[in-house]
């Protein structure tokens, strides 16, 4: 690993690099807090990605990506004499150690839960005014769902046993089989929701992430079809040809696939 000194170095050559881009590139001159807004919201997805499949040289690369814009936007603030990058370190620096007393000062925590416990009380001291303010509206919907129950849960709002959520799954699955027989497609969709909720409070509580586990699916899933269809041309057929029947077939020997 590098030392400290290479580290800085390294730092220092970045902001160098984005300064010269800044003032030379036709394309980075044009750029602007909007422009790369959409950007850096895809880098983010592309490094989620990474980690899912645990590439290292991949999360390397695009922890690389996002740093890049962080300069960016830093240099962008500094244009304006809004902010600079040593104002982002520094509120960053001073966020850490007021969210750490027990780090940083004399409070005793004895576990990881009590440490979100005080962070909550301590968000609300910086300026949320409530505990769910700190939530970004713009979160995906699993993601917020997620982020809103961790939240609750900080402050005390969650089941006494785990195992209590799944009485609230089958309450939540129920009404839904009753809306559909007998309801309006906004009752339906409310009920979806109520039923989805549940289901990531139970992720949760089961500590498994919901939305990496969608996605582990969906990869799966898209692993499997692709079987599927390879193995349709190389019959000589089209999917649209086939029935059910024929197909599940084949996706039984993509399962099989998927182990070796």
């Amino acid at each position: 690993m590098n030392s400290r000194e290479k580290k800085l170095e390294a730092f220092g050559r970045l902001l160098d690099i984005m300064d010269e881009l800044r003032e030379k590139c036709p394309w980075d001159k044009e750029q602007s807090f909007d422009s790369l807004r959409n950007l850096t919201i895809e880098e983010t997805y592309e490094l989620a990605d990474a980690i899912l499949e645990k590439d290292m040289n991949g999360i390397r690369k695009e922890m690389g990506d996002i740093l890049l814009h962080i300069v960016f936007y830093a240099k962008i603030g500094s244009e304006t004499n809004d902010f600079d990058i040593a104002d982002v370190c520094d509120s960053l620096c001073e966020k850490l150690i007021f969210r750490h007393p027990h780090v940083f000062g004399d409070t005793k925590v004895n576990n990881s839960t009590h440490v979100l416990e005080n962070w909550e009380d301590l968000k609300i001291k910086e300026g949320n005014k409530t505990v769910l303010g700190g939530v970004p509206p713009s979160l995906p919907a699993m993601i917020k769902a997620n982020r809103i129950q961790d939240k609750v849960r900080a402050v005390g709002f969650d089941w006494d046993e785990k195992e209590q959520i799944w009485d609230k799954v089958d309450e939540e699955l129920n009404e839904l089989r009753e809306v559909i027989a007998d309801g309006t497609q906004e009752r339906i969709e409310d009920e979806f929701g109520d039923l989805f909720f549940s289901i990531i409070n139970a992720a949760r509580l089961y500590q498994v992430d919901p939305e990496t586990a969608l996605e582990r699916t969906n990869k799966k899933f898209i692993k499997r079809f692709n079987y599927l269809e390879r193995e349709t041309l190389h019959k000589g057929k089209s999917l649209r040809e086939m029935n059910l029947d024929e197909m599940n077939i084949i996706w039984e020997q993509a399962k099989l696939y998927d182990k070796k």
